[in-house]
């Protein structure tokens, strides 16, 4: 027997107490302390591979978790987006919540240990129009993110904090932003109108246009920011299809740049696998991002610091490197 989601008792999103306000967003040109020497020389060099990247027409793609929207800095995402210096940004499921959460109270998160105890964990009444917004029979043909970004967008009245919302900015700016989820593992498959197959169906169709942009990769950028695993393996499985299209057709996707951001550091040299008896050496950044998939010509780097820090600054050196080219509408 399946569970009867009948039975639950969803409570409106006034009545949460919320961990995260929009109020602590840094504003956009506001920079935090700086991280040690190298890793903002490496900071600057990946900076930099972002505008020869733009200048060449070539993609780049940015795979995040939640916690870079949790990180106060969608605002620095968005002038990226702007800018043409990303140019497709992917979330894993727990992404949209917050940003539309955002984007509907200005605010979000909830305190998990204080939430499960009651069974409220989740079960917010606001949160759950996302479900609505994905049943939509658009949604399977623009996919997930897109058809958030354009509710978020095209309702202002409903959405009085759109402007840093990043669905609502690849909307604005003609930038895919697509959603990668696993079933169960976000708070709105709890709800009673959730539709478990139309989230796979609009996810599904996100992940398809992933692999139009890694079509694109070469002389690009791929960013993977704060995802141990959605954004390795999209990554994964979207550049196999896209090489064996490229193969086939005597391209290649080969010459292009990654880079992992996360908190955790790297103990060894991340150009090689680690050992196998080295609990690391199942940590895909290392073995995906900064190993398997460039060792035919690309070049990898890793970058240890937290998101409010290391996107900022990212940003910083990129409008350093190229402030006045002719292709940034700034």
């Amino acid at each position: 027997m399946a569970f009867d989601r009948s039975r639950l008792l969803i409570r409106p999103l006034g009545e949460r107490d919320h961990d995260l306000r929009r109020e602590s967003f840094l504003e956009l040109d506001e920079l935090p302390a700086p991280l040690g020497d190298a890793e903002q020389q490496t900071l600057r060099h990946v900076a930099e591979q972002l505008v020869a990247a733009r200048e060449r027409g070539a993609a780049v793609l940015l795979l995040m978790g939640a916690h870079v929207i949790r990180a106060g800095v969608a605002r620095q995402l968005i002038d990226l987006m702007r800018r043409g210096l990303v140019t497709h940004v992917g979330m894993n499921g727990a992404g949209p919540i917050h940003d539309f959460e955002l984007a509907r109270v200005g605010a979000t998160c909830e305190s998990v240990a204080r939430y499960i105890r009651s069974g409220e964990f989740g079960l917010w009444r606001e949160t759950g129009e996302i479900n609505d917004i994905v049943r939509d029979g658009n949604a399977r043909e623009l996919g997930m993110g897109e058809a958030i970004g354009r509710a978020i967008l095209e309702q202002p009245g409903r959405f009085p904090f759109a402007e840093t919302s990043v669905l609502a900015a690849g909307i604005r700016y003609n930038v895919p932003v697509t959603v990668h989820v696993g079933i169960g593992y976000d708070i709105i498959h709890e709800h009673p109108n959730c539709d478990g197959a139309a989230i796979g169906a609009s996810s599904y169709r996100d992940f398809l246009k992933v692999c139009e942009t890694v079509d694109r990769l070469e002389g690009g950028v791929f960013l993977c920011m704060g995802s141990a695993v959605m954004g390795p393996e999209v990554y994964l499985k979207a550049l196999s299809m896209a090489r064996n299209v490229a193969h086939q057709e005597g391209r290649s996707i080969a010459r292009f740049t990654t880079a992992a951001f996360d908190l955790i550091p790297i103990n060894g040299d991340f150009s090689h696998e680690a050992d196998k008896s080295n609990p690391q050496y199942y940590y895909r950044p290392w073995k995906t991002v900064l190993v398997r998939t460039v060792a035919d010509g690309g070049e990898s780097h890793y970058i240890c610091g937290d998101h409010r820090q290391t996107l900022p600054y990212l940003r910083h050196f990129a409008l350093e490197s190229n402030a006045s080219s002719p292709e940034d509408p700034a």
